[in-house]
């Protein structure tokens, strides 16, 4: 099967990642920082090897300011649920997906800034929703639905002016953009570990410019001031309690290894060239809405005239994998007009060819000219 799903999960990895994972999981399951014999030593090594790895890639100065996760979702809600108190008010956007947009409606002060038609938020309505007890903004770099992505770094220095936190959501775009957390002013960023990074399901993380401005959302065993009942106020034992996936986090680092030497944005241009020559040809067809913008990453949202687009999804489905529906982002249909009817997502990765473009182009005319749309 053709696998076009790459914004939900990255299906094929590099090759040195299923090597990591199998020997971290054989020779490595070692207890991370829970004793002092040189196994779980070794395996605080590779934890640390991996913050350095991440580091390197988001240009972060404090590598031990980030912390791992079982993916962006959890990340997310470290950050939302850590900083938020009760009075404070948070920002969020149409086009967030629901891993912000839930924890966000749970807070009892939120206002939600809208997008325009093609997918994208304008920062000048971010700068007029800011309030005195605005504490933090949230946004998505790209959104998941169509690929738009946003002006963060703008909102990130509205954020900055108005003495509010920055909380930048890059589960659509790291690994396939250059992101500089000290350019977009982000003080909190998530990560997703299994997408365009190309690690392991299960994994992801969240960096913590000022750790003392967030409260841990779980308490617990740090392997570290054991002998207190009160949690650890440094990074990363502060958020992480409990026993971590220390093979994935491993598999991960060389996930990220592999976007370091080929360069994310190097691998994001060849994702978005695939995703233009799709839309181009879409173009030519007539009767297929794309949507979204031209500034996008390697996603194309689109529709076939009327038809369902679970139906068409079904149709592409025994011999390409897309994602049909709402993928989890609500308000962005709202944005995009497709509240009604959700989209047809095709997302290209890093091993996506020319050819897989090509065939998704073939397989869309065969449904559409079948249905006589073309």
């Amino acid at each position: 099967m053709l696998y076009l799903d790459n914004a939900a999960t990255s299906r094929q990895k590099p090759a040195g990642v299923y090597f990591a994972l199998i020997k971290h999981t054989v020779f490595g399951s070692q207890n991370a920082g829970r004793g002092s014999h040189r196994l779980s030593i070794r395996g605080m090594r590779d934890v640390v090897e991996a913050q350095d790895t991440v580091a390197e890639l988001f240009n972060i100065r404090k590598p031990q300011n980030i912390a791992f996760t079982m993916n962006a979702t959890y990340a997310l809600n470290m950050a939302i649920k850590g900083t938020l108190e009760k009075g404070d008010h948070v920002i969020a956007t149409e086009m967030d997906h629901n891993s912000v947009l839930r924890p966000v409606y749970e807070q009892s002060e939120f206002t939600i800034v809208k997008a325009d038609g093609s997918g994208v938020v304008n920062p000048a309505d971010i700068e007029r929703a800011v309030r005195p007890n605005t504490k933090l903004i949230v946004c998505t770099h790209a959104s998941n639905v169509c690929g738009a992505i946003q002006p963060v770094k703008e909102i990130g220095e509205i954020a900055r002016h108005s003495g509010a936190l920055f909380l930048l959501d890059t589960a659509q775009t790291a690994g396939c953009m250059n992101i500089d957390v000290n350019d977009l002013n982000a003080d909190l960023l998530a990560f997703s570990g299994h997408k365009g990074l190309m690690g392991p399901l299960g994994t992801g993380g969240l960096y913590v410019r000022e750790p003392e401005l967030l409260k841990p959302l779980i308490t617990g065993g740090t392997g570290s001031l054991s002998e207190s009942v009160t949690q650890p106020r440094f990074m990363p034992d502060m958020l992480h309690s409990g026993t971590i996936n220390t093979p994935g986090i491993a598999a991960l680092a060389k996930g990220v290894r592999y976007v370091l030497r080929h360069g994310a944005d190097s691998i994001g241009n060849g994702e978005r060239e695939l995703a233009e020559y799709v839309i181009g040809e879409f173009k030519n067809m007539g009767g297929i809405r794309v949507y979204g913008n031209e500034n996008r990453i390697g996603t194309v949202a689109f529709n076939i005239g009327n038809i369902d687009c679970e139906t068409v999804a079904e149709m592409l489905g025994d011999k390409i994998a897309v994602r049909a529906g709402y993928q989890c982002a609500p308000l962005a249909h709202k944005a995009l007009g497709t509240s009604d009817r959700g989209v047809v997502r095709a997302s290209f990765g890093a091993f996506s060819r020319r050819s897989d473009a090509r065939k998704l182009v073939d397989a869309v005319y065969k449904i559409s000219a079948a249905k006589g749309i073309s």
